[in-house]
């Protein structure tokens, strides 16, 4: 998932007020099951693939300053078939939040409100702001994010979990109208209950996709 905008320009600010810098990027893997991660790790050609693929990223990512973390997807707008992809030649982009909860919130109940709440709040505003597709992806609690931030000396906590829009570029001035400025404040709002943003991120960005087997 590679950033559109420079992360070392300084952003405008909205009513979400001063955020954390974007990250240049991204890297998304899927298992089929939480077996399989446990079985591809603890495996000799696991863990020799690991190695390798660690030796590369650190020729372009700082491993220390780049969190990680386990999650599961809760799908809230999803067209059928899943197949929407913001790749390089489409008109299509993707919003990418990374975020925090408030430091007097437990992650569940962090968790809870988003799901319950907010994704609900983004169906009904979703066509206003011209919401193409939105995914929730929960942090999951699980000893393997300990275990994936030992393998890369990560030193940054991982985030409560992040959000993923998808959008057509033609259409991304849709919010300045009255209706989609109004349900973009009343979404920035609603993340009040459970997002602290100045511990939190966002920006847009193409996706390239390099394996996927059901396509």
């Amino acid at each position: 998932v590679h950033t559109l905008i420079n992360p070392d320009t300084e952003l405008p600010l909205d009513a979400r007020g001063p955020m954390v810098k974007p990250y240049d990027g991204a890297e998304e893997y899927w298992f089929n099951n939480r077996e399989a991660i446990v079985h591809g790790l603890s495996s000799a050609k696991g863990q020799t693939a690991v190695a390798e693929l660690l030796a590369d990223e650190e020729r372009f990512i700082d491993l220390h300053q780049s969190p990680g973390w386990f999650g599961y997807e809760i799908p809230q707008l999803n067209p059928s078939p899943e197949n929407m992809i913001a790749s390089p030649n489409s008109p299509i982009v993707k919003f990418y939040y990374v975020f925090h909860h408030h430091k007097d919130q437990t992650l569940e109940d962090a968790q809870f409100y988003w799901r319950v709440h907010h994704g609900p709040l983004v169906r009904h505003l979703g066509q206003a702001i011209g919401a193409l597709r939105y995914l929730q992806v929960h942090r999951l609690e699980d000893e393997l994010n300990s275990a994936f931030a030992r393998m890369g000396g990560r030193e940054v906590p991982p985030y409560s979990g992040h959000a993923e829009l998808w959008s057509d570029q033609r259409s991304l001035g849709a919010h300045t109208l009255p209706e989609g400025e109004s349900a973009r404040q009343a979404l920035i709002e609603d993340e009040r209950h459970f997002i602290d943003f100045s511990r939190s991120s966002m920006w847009l960005a193409k996706e390239l996709l390099f394996v996927d087997f059901y396509r």
